[in-house]
């Protein structure tokens, strides 16, 4: 399930936001379930089900937000940096947003 689907008028992109409110423990588990979560949105803007649920937002780049409570810890950011690379051939933009304290 995507967090937050918006269009960013100013950017001229589709956003989809992934919100992470919980601690980064560094376990195997939770980088697992963050690969499966960036599956699902990137399966959601390239197999067609973005189009079917938002068609007037078909064509514009898309940009996926990571939007987290606490900063990553190493292995994340490692994971992160991976999945930033691969979606990137996908010409879709990634960015993480870590929360001000």
């Amino acid at each position: 399930m995507i967090d937050v689907i918006a269009h960013d008028t100013k950017a001229g992109e589709v956003v989809l936001v992934m919100n992470e409110a919980d601690a980064w423990d560094g376990s195997d588990a939770r980088l697992v379930a963050l690969q499966e979560r960036f599956n699902a949105y990137a399966s959601f803007l390239l197999d067609g089900e973005m189009a079917e649920a938002h068609p007037e937002l078909v064509g514009k780049p898309a940009r996926i937000e990571v939007r987290c409570a606490h900063m990553p810890d190493p292995r994340a950011l490692e994971v992160l940096g991976m999945i930033h690379d691969q979606l990137a051939f996908q010409d879709i933009k990634m960015e993480v947003v870590v929360k001000d304290r």
